[in-house]
């Protein structure tokens, strides 16, 4: 205000106007309908940051740039349409602080396609660059009700089993992974207390510096996965989660730890047809505690070890095939999952 003029003589979107706020938001004016003006179509961005407490519907012609975190808060949406791409544009020390959260009672719609995936990358394209996709949902999880998570102070989990976080189809997630310290780290997809109500299909999470995807209790089921040098586990599950994965694919081509670790107690979650290829050798099942899971369709290539019980658990708390789990067997059967499945991500 040049001359001090009052404030509240500009009202901006309803409110008095405020110099400390910067407007950055989701553009309402679309450059390319003055292509005959300009004689070329142009790309926009726009950036994402802060909380979402309403609606809001990207817009696929859009590229957004993830500037820290951006929370979907409780009773809020955010629906992506095929096509979209979100960049985190990390700033060096901001690794950790940019990531996309779905709160307990929020949801988000990815609308991707096998032609148009919706992509979340980053702007560096180095493995741990940024936090990934977080969601938090009101499904049981065995440390109990409005647990806070080891990221972000996130609060989750609760007694409804059947909760709806939304809907997930054709995502890729590219170098998260980012490291909180020595015990903590983000995942690609991580899912805490997530209910059975929520859909989660055709999701690719490649390049990540920590696990691939990993369930923190909950109910939800996932189905066709492909997972690609996630530098530790591809698929990790803890606090009893007890959904089912079914189609998933796993590639190893530099270090890792393993394709599965499960920890803490067993309720049985199911592997329906998990197809996993090393060409580096290393661990493919590890369980931890009294973990455990029912596994069929299983096809293991270029292991050392097929299974791990790390704390001598129960074998029989893993069953493979109808029978209870055997160290000494490599589980070397014909491929289950077909990778050409996942040529909508990885071409």
């Amino acid at each position: 205000m040049s001359d001090n003029g009052p404030l509240a003589n500009v009202q901006i979107d309803g409110a008095t106007a405020d110099p400390a706020e910067t407007y950055e938001n989701v553009a309402t004016v679309n450059i390319n309908d003055f292509a005959w003006a300009t004689g070329n179509a142009e790309a926009q961005s726009a950036t994402l940051t802060g909380s979402l407490s309403t609606t809001l519907t990207l817009d696929p012609s859009i590229t957004y740039f993830l500037n820290q975190s951006f929370s979907v808060e409780d009773g809020a949406t955010l629906n992506i349409p095929a096509g979209t791409t979100i960049i985190a544009d990390v700033e060096g020390g901001n690794e950790t602080n940019t990531y996309i959260v779905v709160q307990k009672g929020g949801t988000i719609n990815v609308q991707g396609t096998a032609a148009n995936p919706v992509v979340m990358t980053s702007s560096n394209e180095t493995p741990g660059d940024w936090g990934g996709l977080v969601i938090a949902g009101k499904a049981t999880t065995t440390e109990g009700v409005d647990a806070e998570a080891e990221v972000g102070g996130i609060i989750y989990g609760g007694t409804e089993d059947d909760d709806n976080s939304g809907s997930i189809e054709y995502l890729i997630i590219n170098y998260a992974g980012a490291q909180i310290n020595s015990e903590s780290q983000y995942n690609g997809l991580s899912l805490y207390a997530v209910g059975s109500g929520t859909t989660i299909d055709n999701v690719a999470i490649l390049n990540g510096t920590d696990d691939g995807v990993e369930f923190f209790g909950g109910t939800v089921s996932a189905s066709n996965f492909y997972l690609e040098n996630n530098e530790d586990d591809a698929i990790d599950w803890t606090e009893g989660w007890n959904g089912t994965l079914t189609n998933a694919y796993v590639l190893h081509t530099a270090g890792f730890s393993t394709v599965v670790e499960a920890d803490g107690a067993n309720e049985n979650p199911s592997l329906v047809n998990l197809t996993a290829v090393s060409t580096v050798g290393g661990t493919a099942l590890q369980f931890k505690k009294e973990s455990g899971a029912t596994i069929t369709g299983l096809s293991l290539t270029g292991y050392d070890t097929s299974v791990l019980m790390s704390d001598n658990g129960p074998l029989a708390n893993v069953q493979i095939e109808g029978a209870t789990a055997d160290p000494a067997e490599t589980y070397n059967a014909a491929a289950t999952v077909d990778v050409a499945a996942f040529s909508w991500a990885t071409n």
